[in-house]
């Protein structure tokens, strides 16, 4: 087994390498508006790292959000693309679930909150009885509509750490990392478990959109 995995459904950049026991290389960037730049010379980097190349991978895992649009977008086409081109499977997996995995290897047992940045004031988040189960399905909110419901636990992701008010109990891990998501993803393909598509899970329309009310030229 060789897992590529790959998220920009947040503001971190991530890669990784694993071979279905450990993680063979990874790289880790954020930068919220450099996705597009960031993300193939990342994919060089970790194979390179390893001593392997692209043709030896047998599956890609990638991050399906929640997102915004445009991040995380490139993260699934290229993930798409290189599935096809080499003719191997892609495994879709939540972002928050990565996270939570995540908070699992830091030490956090549960039950918790992941939440991460949603723009416009605010977050996609779930709750989590422990590192590997996910209480429901991830939501979109504004952190003081879900304080109730959030309180009392910790809470892992930038997210958490932009609104220290509903959430007090920050931790790491701040961002989303790819050898989690890898890690994650070898333990569920060694399970027989099932993936998500990959396709992404918005929650909310697009920020750009087509103008209502935009004037029609007509060729005279």
């Amino acid at each position: 087994m060789l897992l590529l995995a790959v998220d920009t459904a947040t503001p971190a950049v991530t890669v990784a390498l694993h071979d279905g026991e450990s993680v063979l290389a990874e790289s880790n960037q954020v930068d919220a508006r450099r996705h597009g730049e960031l993300l193939l010379p990342s994919v060089d980097k970790v194979l390179a790292e390893a001593g392997l190349k692209l043709e030896a991978l047998t599956g890609i895992v990638v991050g399906v959000g929640p997102g915004p649009y445009t991040g995380l977008r490139v993260g699934l086409v290229t993930a798409s693309t290189f599935a096809t081109v080499l003719g191997i499977p892609v495994h879709g997996l939540c972002t928050l679930d990565g996270l939570a995995y995540a908070a699992g290897a830091a030490g956090i047992e549960g039950p918790f909150t992941v939440a991460t940045d949603a723009r416009r004031k605010e977050v996609y988040w779930a709750r989590y009885e422990d590192p590997r189960t996910r209480v429901g399905e991830p939501a979109v909110d504004r952190p003081a509509d879900i304080a109730e419901r959030v309180a009392g636990v910790p809470a892992v992701g930038q997210g958490a750490r932009l609104y220290p008010e509903v959430f007090p109990d920050a931790r790491e891990p701040e961002h989303q990392s790819a050898a989690a998501l890898a890690a994650l993803a070898a333990e569920r393909l060694a399970a027989g478990a099932e993936f998500l598509p990959a396709t992404p899970l918005y929650l909310r329309r697009p920020d750009a959109q087509v103008p209502k009310n935009y004037k029609v030229v007509t060729p005279q």
